[in-house]
């Protein structure tokens, strides 16, 4: 019988969870689109796909991939590299197109303000068949995290997916304070 691994760590997103959900395993490619400094996914996603995987860290700032860097090289994980990349520029980051098994988007999507052009980005990235997982803040009021008024609507999210060619695979709750979408390339 399978673990049950709980959406939340203190009542923040956890990164087993979200990962387990992503259906990661040995020797996939996967990239966290807006990896910020910690490595808090790239880290353990790195550790599931092992030395004949590949996850890439994507970030617009510098100093986070920097920290990613650092962080991996603590750890002893060589199977991550870290791309500067603008992620609301279609063509703009630095993997090959069509070899991603996996993308995360993960609490970063309410911070663009091209929304689509990330989505489609990401698609660029994903090879046919390959999953898009988005976890966001809720649209509610929390005693932190972003204003309300930043907050994704999950229906426009799933709107902008499936206009892009994604089919929904799942809808869950990555949380008290975040909901999760799984979205899969079909062309």
């Amino acid at each position: 019988m399978a673990t049950k691994i709980p959406a939340t760590r203190g009542g923040l997103i956890s990164a087993d969870f979200i990962l387990a959900k992503a259906g990661m395993h040995e020797g996939m490619k996967v990239a966290d689109l807006g990896c910020g400094a910690i490595g808090y996914f790239v880290i353990p996603a790195a550790k599931i796909v092992g030395p004949k995987g590949i996850v890439y860290g994507v970030d617009i700032q510098k100093s986070a991939l920097d920290g990613v860097k650092s962080k991996a090289r603590m750890e002893g994980v060589n199977n991550i590299e870290t791309v500067w990349s603008n992620l609301e520029i279609y063509g703009a980051t630095k993997i090959p197109a069509g070899s991603l098994d996996v993308a995360l988007i993960i609490t970063t999507l309410h911070q663009a303000k091209n929304r689509g052009e990330m989505m489609r980005e990401a698609m660029r990235l994903l090879k046919v068949g390959g999953m898009l997982e988005i976890v966001d803040w809720k649209k509610i009021s929390t005693p932190f995290g972003p204003d309300i008024s930043l907050r994704l609507d999950q229906e426009e999210v799933k709107k902008i997916a499936q206009s892009l060619g994604f089919k929904l695979v799942e809808e869950f709750e990555a949380g008290q304070y975040h909901f999760g979408l799984k979205f899969k390339r079909e062309v």
